[in-house]
C-alpha cells in the first residue's frame, strides 16, 4: 500500500506468455477488454441478425466490454450467480504491446500494435442478455460479470504468424461445439483495430476477443472445456 492510501490496490491482472515450446516468457499485464459481437455471419443468424453478403454491407462492428479482472488463467470457473443459461463463446483473443498513435488508427498500421493472441471463452448469462434486449437496455449483466473471461496462455504474434488460415474450435465434454476457420471473421484484427480506434485510446495492456462462430450453447456445473486455436493454443478450463 503507497502512503496515502485508504486501501490496498488491488493486483493487475496478468495472463502468463509462452513460446511454442511452452516455454515460460513472463506475463502480460491486462489493462482493459474489448469484445466484439456477431463478428461471424453464422452466429449473427443463429441469434437472429442479419448477416452482411460483403464488407460492403458490414455497417459498424458491435462492441461491449468486460473488466479486467475477469480473466481466468487457471481453468476453475464457477458457475455465476443470477442465472440459469450461462453460454460458451469460443473465440480469438488478440493483446496490444504497444500504444496507438493519437487519432484513428490506420487499417495498413494496425497489425504493428499486436503483441500476441490466445483463445478464450466470452461467457455469457444469456437469460440476463436476452431479457434487456428485450426491453432496449443494455446488456452488461449478461456479458461483464466475474470470471466471464477464462483464457489461455498468450503466444507471441511472432511465434504464430498469419492467423488466417488457423481453425477455432471448443469441445465440451469431448463433444465439438463450435469451429470455424478464422478467415470466416466478417471484420478482420486490423479492421477491429481501426474500428477501436475511433472510440478509444487504445493502448498497451488491451485485450480484443474477436466474436464467435456457431453453436454457442449452454454449459452447466461439472462440464470440462477445451478451447484451440490452431495446434499451437489452448485453454482447458473446468464450470465448478
Amino acid at each position: 500500500m503507497n502512503s496515502g492510501d485508504l486501501i490496498a490496490a488491488a493486483a493487475t491482472p496478468r495472463i502468463p506468455v509462452r513460446d511454442r515450446a511452452g516455454n515460460a516468457l513472463g506475463s502480460f499485464p491486462v489493462r482493459r477488454i474489448y469484445c466484439v459481437g456477431r463478428n461471424f455471419a453464422d452466429h449473427a443468424r443463429e441469434m437472429g441478425a442479419a448477416a452482411p453478403a460483403s464488407k460492403a454491407e458490414r455497417g459498424n462492428p458491435v462492441f461491449f466490454m468486460k473488466p479486467a479482472d475477469a480473466i481466468v488463467i487457471d481453468g476453475d470457473v464457477p458457475y455465476p450467480p443470477g442465472t440459469r443459461d450461462l453460454h460458451h463463446e469460443v473465440e480469438l483473443v488478440v493483446a496490444l504491446g504497444r500504444d496507438a498513435p493519437a487519432g484513428e488508427l490506420a487499417v495498413e498500421a494496425a497489425s504493428e500494435l499486436v503483441f500476441g493472441y490466445t483463445v478464450g471463452l466470452d461467457l455469457t448469462r444469456r437469460d440476463l442478455q436476452a431479457a434487456a434486449k428485450a426491453k432496449g437496455l443494455p446488456w452488461d449483466t449478461g456479458k461483464g460479470f466475474d470470471h466471464s473471461a477464462p483464457v489461455g496462455a498468450l503466444l507471441p504474434a511472432s511465434d504464430i504468424g498469419g492467423i488466417d488460415h488457423l481453425q477455432l474450435s471448443l469441445d465440451v465434454n469431448g463433444q465439438r461445439r463450435q469451429q470455424s476457420t478464422l478467415d470466416a471473421l466478417i471484420w478482420d484484427v486490423p479492421d477491429i483495430l481501426h474500428e477501436l480506434s475511433k472510440l478509444y485510446a487504445l493502448r498497451a495492456g488491451d485485450l480484443i476477443f474477436m466474436g464467435t462462430p456457431a453453436g454457442v450453447a449452454a454449459l452447466q456445473p461439472g462440464d470440462e472445456c477445451v478451447a484451440r486455436l490452431g495446434d499451437a493454443i489452448e485453454l482447458r478450463c473446468r464450470i465448478r
